[in-house]
């Protein structure tokens, strides 16, 4: 008996027969960029008719939140008639993230220029950054004075507060991950709660133990014991974090030559998460360089450069921008506001190398 297997006829598409073909997610056409830049000027143009000329409203934020409420729905009705349901929601959930992303991207960048327009002037002079206030009064012109005392005084604060933090924080990072236990989840809780911690708590802290308690004097060592204990939880958090991205394929590969659990930490896990753990002294020391409180209660205002920092009081920038801002003086503001440029570059140089940093490995 013959067995005949008939194979399947392949046939061609024609003009009639409908072609499946995959719907593009990735990139825009020329509709996508059509609609949106036709979407956003028909919107702009309605709201700055019915706004100003109908109803005489004005100012520039309640302006752009009709214009850019206008502009989703109009997209919304413009994209609807050539996609389909999906399409639609999808173009919208990213015109929403997107605006949402520039807003952010605005403000922060309004905030950068604000600051460094109003500070231009002191910032062009050289004695800015090489002098100290000591002698200076606040109406003196911008040629005299500087914000030396408070930029050094800035550095060996969070100095000290990192060379005490560090290794509590990540010792505390290295119990939760590697130890655990039901220990581990107090701690855990306990880092979790003080990362929330008011700043003012820690100053006062700081003041009733050290200052009242043990007769320490108001210096810049009180005050980097305040910025200690706020930063010791952020980087033991961000340590625990970058802790457990480390396989643990590796911790068994360690265990398995004969090495203890200690010397695999040592050797293999704490070298893995190097740097995520520079990332987490980072993010602890950018916290740090910003606080006003603890260092006000701890420390104290100056107008001279003091590099001891267990005697008399320890100026920082954000001391120095806070008087100069409140001052009243013209002169001083401007101060002020050079100082405050400043210690955003010192925070934005933080942050760049933290991403330096962990380029590599993510990358990787």
């Amino acid at each position: 008996m013959t067995i005949t297997i008939e194979r399947p006829v392949k046939t061609e598409p024609t003009a009639a027969t409908p072609v499946d073909a995959p719907r593009v997610v990735g990139g825009r056409t020329r509709d996508d960029v059509f609609s949106l830049v036709g979407s956003a000027s028909g919107a702009l143009a309605l709201v700055w008719l019915v706004f100003n000329m109908i109803l005489g409203w004005s100012g520039l934020l309640g302006f752009t939140i009709v214009w850019f409420v206008a502009f989703v729905v109009i997209y919304a009705a413009v994209t609807s008639w050539t996609n389909p349901r999906t399409a639609v929601v999808d173009r919208l959930a990213a015109a929403v993230v997107t605006g949402g992303a520039v807003v952010v991207g605005l403000a922060l960048a309004s905030t950068l220029i604000f600051t460094v327009v109003k500070g231009f002037d002191a910032l062009t002079h050289m004695n800015f950054y090489t002098d100290d206030m000591a002698g200076v009064a606040p109406r003196d012109p911008l040629d005299q004075g500087g914000i030396l005392h408070a930029i050094v005084g800035s550095f060996v604060m969070v100095g000290i507060a990192t060379a005490v933090s560090l290794p509590l924080g990540v010792g505390t990072a290295i119990y939760i991950t590697e130890v655990g236990s039901r220990g581990g989840k107090w701690v855990r809780t306990v880092i979790e709660a003080m990362i929330g911690l008011p700043d003012i708590l820690a100053g006062l802290f700081v003041y009733v133990t050290l200052i009242l308690a043990l007769g320490f004097e108001r210096s810049g060592f009180a005050a980097a014991m305040a910025l200690a204990i706020m930063m010791t939880p952020i980087i033991a958090r961000s340590a625990e974090v970058q802790l457990r991205v480390v396989p643990g394929g590796l911790r068994e590969a360690g265990l398995a030559l004969g090495a203890t659990r200690w010397r695999t930490v040592k050797g293999i896990v704490v070298p893995t998460a190097k740097a995520g753990l520079a990332t987490a002294l980072i993010l602890g020391i950018a916290r740090a360089v910003g606080e006003t409180a603890p260092v006000l209660i701890t420390s104290g205002a100056s107008t001279f450069l003091n590099t001891n920092p267990v005697s008399e009081p320890m100026n920082s920038l954000p001391l120095y921008i806070l008087f100069a801002v409140r001052s009243g003086q013209p002169e001083y503001i401007i101060r002020g506001f050079g100082a405050a440029a400043v210690l955003l570059g010192i925070v934005l140089a933080l942050f760049v190398m933290a991403r330096l940093l962990t380029k590599d490995r993510m990358s990787r």
